[in-house]
């Protein structure tokens, strides 16, 4: 559906989720594909620029700056946390998250109220990020692939989570913007209690 043609109404994507239609699903899968098969070497510069964005989207999150963290998402941004390691099909499988820029939004403001009960006291975290990997495809569009360690300590309780991240970014003015971040779970078909960190 083209932003003309929608309601105006609905053109808000804070409140509504107009772009979430087959056409969003199929290009879903297209990333899928791609961070699941082998990629030249990049220039220096591409994997530094890579390299550098992980960095400071590691250090938001680290430091709880979740309003800084939103914003780097576009508009029709999704945040996923897959059960089925590699993405899945999200048409007919659960997700431990699957947010939109919408439900994210929500995520952010849950969390920034202090009141949510999952996270009293606030995970404290810091992540390591490993392995980084990036082209760019057709659109302009960069794509990166990384491995990750989470270190969570919260109520006393330290935990580990590690996996692989598949980002794609879309350019904005000088600088970029996640139209995806999607986060697999080295053991995501596994239980886990209170997955309310943001990865």
């Amino acid at each position: 559906m083209k932003l003309s043609s929608v309601p105006s109404q609905f053109s808000d994507t804070s409140s509504f989720s107009f772009h979430v239609d087959e056409e969003w699903y199929a290009e879903l899968d297209s990333f899928r594909d791609l961070f699941g098969i082998d990629w030249p070497t990049p220039p220096l510069e591409d994997w530094h620029t890579a390299q550098s964005f992980l960095a400071r989207e590691a250090r938001m999150i680290d430091e709880g700056r979740f309003n800084d963290w939103l914003d780097v998402f576009a508009g029709d941004g999704l945040y996923w946390v897959p059960v089925t390691a590699g993405g899945g099909n999200p048409r007919t499988e659960v997700s431990h998250a699957f947010d939109d820029h919408r439900r994210l939004t929500d995520r952010v403001y849950w969390l920034r109220t202090g009141l949510a009960y999952s996270q009293l006291p606030a995970s404290r975290t810091r992540r390591l990020i490993t392995n980084v990997e990036t082209i760019l495809d057709d659109e302009g569009r960069r794509l990166v692939r990384s491995n990750f360690v989470v270190h969570e300590f919260r109520a006393g309780v330290a935990k580990t989570y590690a996996g692989w991240y598949g980002h794609v970014l879309v350019p904005h003015g000088s600088e970029w913007r996640i139209r995806l971040k999607m986060v697999n779970l080295l053991d995501s078909e596994q239980y886990h209690e209170n997955l309310t960190l943001v990865f």
